[in-house]
């Protein structure tokens, strides 16, 4: 199959699957769900992808109770029923299925789990990004990977719409992270991120930046910037699994970045030999 689906440990064709009307997910977004690519049939950042998921479910106190060994035993067969070997893996858990009702359902109400690979290519390191800016107006959660996306999903239609690749979301002048990646820039030979707090999600691939630029000689600062520092910037950075170090060159029809090349090579080039060595046969 090339896309393949599956629910509460049924497989089969994506386009074919079926959830139920009653899964909290449809009409509530209750639920969390975790994204990450694979390659040679293996899962990309799989520690690190588990955690955040089984932090979210936590915090939004979701009793999913899979035991790790066994959620990651059914993301593979979902990954080896596929007919490519690379792609995209995306998991969502919901409280589970029963009536409409803000109140969180019975105990004994199980949370369901979905579970889909497609066909997808890693961004190439040689292309680049144009940007465009709006007021982050989500809410003080955005730490957690909540199935609730809407302003995310505007946010996203309106640069492309404008012929961009992402929307850097602000809170007044301080930068957040994009509609659906994090954001980072080089400024005098430092990588620097917004801090990781609730009003951004905490990127798996935000984190392992900063580590490879940290074993590669690169110093970082996880601190505020505002919108005017990020267009002052040596580079402008967006990340995502998708998308492991893409340069962007334009914020808001303003060249940005582009003065620190040799750094921003480093690290992408970091991260292409630590993709392989996670990913490989």
């Amino acid at each position: 199959m090339q896309n393949v689906g599956y629910y509460n440990g049924e497989i089969g064709a994506l386009e074919e699957m079926k959830i139920p009307m009653l899964d909290r997910a449809v009409y509530f977004g209750d639920g969390c769900y975790d994204a990450t690519t694979f390659a040679n049939n293996k899962i990309f950042g799989e520690k690190d992808h588990l955690d955040r998921f089984y932090n979210s479910c936590r915090l939004l106190e979701i009793p999913f109770d899979m035991p790790r060994e066994k959620l990651v035993a059914e993301l593979q067969k979902c990954i080896d029923a596929n007919d490519n070997d690379h792609g995209m893996l995306y998991w969502q858990c919901s409280r589970g299925t029963a009536p409409r009702d803000h109140k969180f359902p019975p105990k004994e109400v199980k949370p369901n789990l979905m579970i889909f690979t497609v066909p997808c290519e890693l961004i190439p390191f040689d292309q680049t990004f144009r940007l465009i800016s709006m007021e982050d107006t989500r809410f003080l959660h955005c730490n957690i990977k909540t199935l609730n996306l809407i302003p995310s999903v505007i946010a996203y239609q309106r640069c492309m719409e404008q012929g961009c690749q992402e929307t850097v979301f602000h809170r007044g002048d301080r930068v957040t992270e994009c509609a659906h990646s994090n954001i980072l820039m080089i400024k005098d030979g430092v990588l620097c991120t917004p801090p990781r707090d609730n009003l951004i999600l905490p990127g798996i691939t935000l984190k392992h930046l900063l580590m490879l630029a940290e074993q590669n000689g690169i110093p970082t600062k996880e601190a505020p910037f505002t919108m005017q520092e990020l267009a002052e910037a040596d580079e402008v950075i967006v990340s995502s699994s998708g998308g492991l170090c893409t340069q962007a060159v334009e914020l808001d029809g303003k060249p940005v970045g582009g003065k620190a090349p040799e750094l921003l090579k480093k690290l992408q080039d970091a991260y292409a030999a630590y993709y392989a060595e996670d990913t490989k046969a």
